[in-house]
């Protein structure tokens, strides 16, 4: 079985393994080690085919990737074959890509012993012993290609389904879930707070939708606004007067609008109040529902939510409020519709230059 690797040609770090027809994303991060501002974090998207033994590039930062010398273009995907020198951005971080075989399947290792051909920590011989590419010190990017185990469960008298579990959607699920808990992680770095009390902690957005893009935490293990009671109206107070503490403090707050609020059902778990610009300007608001979770009715006003807890005890949240994901997109300056997000993005420079 083929294996392609994407190598860093000034030895940054170490090789990155692409998998068959799985979109990869590469940019400013730590595991590549591009600090450079001008590199998004999403710059390239790769996607590798084993089959013709090329690389498709797909260029998503503002700034130019290249190949070659010659620009990707944004939004636009193009071939990156073995021999080529791919430039991240401003034809600075190059890389290429190497395919090699993968013969550990022919080797057929028993299930008792670990997959040692992929660890971070495998020194050449080992390395030598599954793949014919003599030169790398892979690291793995991806799952293991290893046959999904399938068990026979009853439902019923007389009746079975068989289960998949697989090493892939397992990794998948823990992903996600520590994705979800990537907040309760953050609010305790130092490096990520810009205020904090005895009762709340503020950070920046990682992935900010706006120029201005701030979190506030409260210390208390809320998960989301559904666990707001009414004994929380002081906490969510305190949690607005920070945010507004924010925008007064911030450099632009005359000329930008602002505001407060938290999502319907948030991606995130740990209640957080969003408190974000009215520019839109940047380059991590990517998709439609990016847009609609900050201006539709899925966005709840800081003020309001305050009101329905103090009226009702508890937030509650409109039936069906999903669906306001997947509106048109649509300005929320003049109300002018538009098709895609880059000319949504092009058009609110009118409004935001």
């Amino acid at each position: 079985m083929r294996i392609c690797w994407l190598v860093s040609k000034d030895r940054r770090h170490q090789p990155i393994r692409l998998a068959h027809s799985t979109c990869v994303l590469i940019g400013r991060s730590p595991e590549t080690k591009i600090t450079d501002k001008k590199c998004s974090r999403h710059q390239v998207q790769l996607k590798a085919d084993y089959n013709k033994g090329h690389v498709l590039v797909k260029q998503l930062g503002i700034n130019p990737s290249n190949i070659n010398s010659e620009d990707v273009g944004k939004d636009r995907e193009v071939k990156l074959k073995p021999g080529q020198i791919l430039h991240i951005v401003n034809q600075l971080y190059p890389y290429t890509i190497e395919f090699g075989e993968n013969i550990s399947d022919k080797k057929k290792l028993s299930s008792k012993r670990p997959h040692e051909d992929i660890s971070p920590n495998s020194d050449s011989s080992t390395l030598n012993k599954y793949l014919k590419t003599d030169h790398l010190s892979p690291r793995e990017h991806s799952p293991c290609n290893h046959k999904p185990e399938r068990k026979k469960e009853k439902i019923k008298e007389g009746q079975t389904r068989t289960v998949v579990n697989s090493p892939e959607v397992t990794e998948k699920k823990d992903f996600q879930g520590m994705w979800k808990q990537g907040l309760k992680y953050s609010m305790q770095d130092p490096t990520c707070q810009v205020y904090k009390d005895d009762t709340v902690v503020a950070m920046k957005d990682k992935f900010p939708k706006a120029r201005f893009h701030w979190l506030v935490l409260p210390w208390e293990p809320i998960p989301s606004p559904k666990a707001v009671r009414r004994d929380h109206l002081n906490l969510l107070q305190h949690m607005n007067d920070v945010g507004e503490k924010l925008v007064q403090e911030s450099l632009d707050s005359k000329a930008l609008k602002f505001r407060l609020g938290y999502h319907a059902i948030p991606s995130m778990s740990h209640l957080h109040l969003h408190v974000i610009s009215q520019d839109f300007d940047s380059p991590s608001l990517k998709t439609k529902k990016h847009w609609n979770s900050f201006n539709t009715d899925y966005f709840m006003e800081s003020q309001d939510v305050m009101k329905m807890v103090e009226q009702n005890g508890k937030i509650t949240v409109k039936e069906g409020i999903s669906e306001f994901l997947q509106m048109p997109l649509m300005c929320h300056v003049c109300q002018q519709q538009l098709s895609t997000i880059p000319q949504l993005k092009e058009h609110l420079k009118n409004h935001f230059p």
